[in-house]
């Protein structure tokens, strides 16, 4: 196979595209009689399976432990319990393994617009928005350590070598496009989550299904250009043998689906040099709009260009989105939203790159009537404990982990806006009403997509797996 890094420099022009490969029309017609297998193989699945709420989403992924009593579960008993022991006989099961002084929460709370959700000051760009937020206060997970909790929120299972939501998605439904992935992955300019390429796989799924990462540059897609020229003609001439020889393996082999697959990427890729550059410039946006996302500013510039990034490849068809805030755990300082040392110091940083950019989105969403079929999710693998982190004679500034309860938020289409669902205790350390597992967070999702969570299979090593494993109850009570 010609590999994708042999295109040629110049951006070719559609002409080029169509001439490329086994001869004009006849690389189109076997072009398009793969695609017809394509689009067979999906009305074969039957989906969407009911009218879809959301057509897209696209998913803000906080990497490390968002505090959630410190951003969207207001507990004020925290300020009366501050410096108490937290008194239980139970051995929770956090990070560091030894449970310190309850410690009050760190920023101001206050009602917010005419709904009067309780945010606290952390985030007063996204305060501003919360009549269009849908947020959940029950969240749980099974693991309180980052990598298998990473892996839970993204795939439904604590190891890795399972799809991710994303690639279920995109598997399930497509794309809109056919001149871009239908799952496009924007990482933190610091660094790709502690999971690494995982976090994003197709793993037993066809590759097609897998996040194709975007980064910052001349060249957002890797390798989709070459690093030396090569002249045109020489370049259509090997395509030609090269797609010349594929026509013939694909006849003796009975139009292998691997060899089709492959050589629907390849024509993609073509494609994708094209329609990249012109998603990934972002030079036509008016001022008003660059400076809305924060572009412009050192602090919000890396989230600002990819909130807005992401806002483009919505609109041109992309089905899946998904954006993380945080890289790598270890370090120092650390760059994630770990807060071991000082939450306050730590969320400060992690809140002050994405406040901005995040609210512009949502904002710019709804102006251009996007939101009202586009799913916005901003969720993290597990929140901080109401109490400090290891410190038993005073209240230290850090928080440990906490899969017990925490909080993440929905916005779009399908939802009941300016609302909050479920509830901690007082202190926000346990559920107390409507867990909400990462199990039913996915159910809820393909839910809004049109898709059974039951019914989105494959078949695996002699099982019929899913995204939500055998697990998954849909949240009813946040939908409109």
């Amino acid at each position: 196979m010609f590999p994708t890094a042999n295109l040629p420099v110049a951006h070719p022009s559609r002409r080029d595209i169509f001439n490329w490969g086994i001869n004009g029309l006849g690389a189109t017609a076997l072009l398009s009689m793969l695609n017809h297998d394509a689009s067979a193989t999906e009305v074969q699945r039957g989906l969407p399976q009911f009218p879809a709420k959301a057509k897209r989403a696209i998913h803000i992924c906080l990497i490390g432990g968002m505090s959630h009593i410190d951003s969207f579960d207001y507990k004020p008993a925290l300020e009366k319990f501050h410096g108490k022991s937290l008194q239980t006989d139970e051995q929770p099961d956090i990070f560091f393994g030894k449970v310190g002084l309850l410690k009050k929460q760190e920023w101001r709370f206050a009602p917010r617009g005419d709904s009067g959700l309780m945010i606290s000051d952390m985030f007063p760009h996204i305060a501003e928005l919360a009549d269009d937020l849908t947020i959940l206060r029950s969240m749980e997970s099974e693991s309180a350590n980052h990598t298998p909790a990473l892996f839970l929120a993204n795939s439904g299972f604590e190891a890795n070598g399972f799809p991710s939501m994303g690639s279920w998605v995109s598997y399930g439904l497509g794309s809109e496009t056919d001149s871009l992935p239908a799952y496009v992955v924007l990482n933190d300019d610091r660094g790709a989550p502690n999971t690494g390429t995982s976090t994003w796989s197709s793993a037993f799924l066809p590759s097609s299904s897998q996040g194709v990462v975007f980064e910052a540059g001349d060249q957002p897609v890797r390798d989709l250009f070459p690093a030396q020229p090569v002249p045109i003609a020489a370049d259509q001439a090997t395509r030609e043998f090269v797609n010349a020889v594929n026509r013939r393996q694909l006849s003796k082999t009975n139009a292998d689906v691997t060899l089709s697959a492959r050589l629907r990427s390849y024509e993609l890729a073509a494609k994708m040099q094209l329609s990249v550059p012109e998603v990934a410039d972002v030079s036509g946006e008016t001022r008003e709009t660059t400076e809305a996302y924060g572009v412009n500013n050192k602090q919000t510039a890396d989230m600002g260009r990819r909130c807005l990034l992401g806002r483009r490849l919505l609109e041109r068809g992309v089905r899946f989105v998904q954006l993380f805030s945080g890289g790598p755990i270890a370090g120092s300082p650390r760059a994630s939203w770990d807060a071991h040392e000082s939450v306050l110091d730590n969320h400060t940083i992690e809140a002050g790159r994405i406040d901005q950019p995040v609210a512009a989105l949502l904002r710019d969403l709804k102006q251009r009537g996007m939101l009202q079929d586009t799913l916005v999710l901003f969720t993290t693998e597990f929140g901080r404990t109401p109490f400090a982190q290891s410190a038993a004679d005073k209240v230290g500034p850090g928080r440990d982990h906490n899969r017990y309860g925490f909080s993440g938020w929905m916005a779009g289409a399908g939802l009941k806006s300016g609302f909050a669902f479920g509830e901690t205790d007082e202190i926000g350390w346990k559920n107390v009403k409507r867990p909400i597992p990462w199990h039913d967070f996915h159910a809820t999702v393909l839910h809004l997509m049109g898709i059974d969570h039951k019914q989105l299979t494959y078949y695996h090593n002699g099982i019929q797996r899913r995204l939500t494993n055998v697990h998954g109850d849909i949240v009813k009570e946040i939908l409109a």
